[in-house]
């Protein structure tokens, strides 16, 4: 059944491995409240920096406080979801050093699964939680004219976006196989590129846009769908469409990403090859 379902057989096995670490978790529920308040404040230094920066100015490249805390809070929620979902992906390369991805291969759940929900972390809602905080307090204060589309349209920006990092993850994750040692290499891509997309696109140079555009799709995570809430100019001049392409540009990351994780298994080799 497994073989003819893998899809099925893959999320049933990341529910019951989540469940089991959810369990822990709640079985210190007093350690759970407080790494979960750490995690929320910690998350919002980034924010902190921010108001500390408009209590000194009044716009960020032309961008409002209101409007940077949207991108802000968009990116954030983001982030936090494809973290919750995959945080531990970069431990890849540790299991291959020490010889512990062997035992994954011979469970009868898909490796992938094991992965994901491997030391899954509920204090992570910390980051979701402050991210949405500021993305409500955005999305308040904006000028928007807000309608049951466009608060549609920003839910599926927030989970096209956690997409497009969750793609990152698997295939940073993917990517370990090959050099066990780039974990770091994956967190750049990931949590600095959500740190980059908090800010607006107009404080960073033209081929910063065009790179994270068109090579590693990262503006579709908020920056496009956000200017097009917004009112904005594209700072590409690209054409009006592409501002609903994140859910397209998610699917694609995600099928790439699959197949890069399905070549890095087939080539893996136990420890010491």
């Amino acid at each position: 059944m497994a073989d003819r379902f893998p899809v099925a057989a893959g999320l049933r096995g990341y529910g019951l491995v989540v469940a089991m670490w959810v369990r822990s978790t709640m079985a210190y529920r007093a350690s759970f409240v407080m790494t979960t308040i750490g995690n929320f404040a910690a998350s919002g230094l980034d924010f902190g920096a921010i108001l500390l920066m408009f209590s000194h100015i009044d716009a960020l490249g032309g961008f409002s406080l209101a409007e940077v805390a949207l991108l802000y809070g968009a990116s954030s929620c983001s982030l936090g979801l494809a973290d919750l979902m995959l945080g531990s992906m970069d431990r890849i390369g540790q299991r291959v050093r020490d010889g512990t991805f062997d035992t994954l291969l011979v469970r009868p759940v898909p490796v992938l699964a094991q992965v994901a929900a491997d030391r899954f972390a509920l204090r992570r809602l910390g980051r979701i939680g402050q991210g949405a905080l500021v993305l409500g307090w955005g999305a308040a204060h904006v000028d928007v004219a807000w309608t049951l589309p466009k608060a549609l349209f920003t839910v599926v920006m927030v989970v096209s976006g956690a997409a497009i990092f969750a793609s990152l993850f698997i295939a940073g994750a993917a990517f370990q196989f090959w050099a066990t040692e780039a974990a770091e290499v994956q967190n750049s891509f990931t949590y600095g590129g959500s740190t980059l997309l908090q800010y607006p696109p107009t404080v960073f140079a033209t081929e910063l846009v065009r790179g994270v555009t068109f090579v590693v799709p990262l503006a579709f995570v908020n920056w496009m769908p956000a200017l097009r809430l917004l009112g904005r100019e594209n700072p590409l001049g690209l054409p009006g469409w592409v501002d609903f392409c994140g859910p397209f540009v998610a699917l694609l990351m995600l099928t790439g990403a699959g197949l890069l994780w399905r070549a890095g298994l087939r080539s893996y080799r136990s420890t010491g090859s």
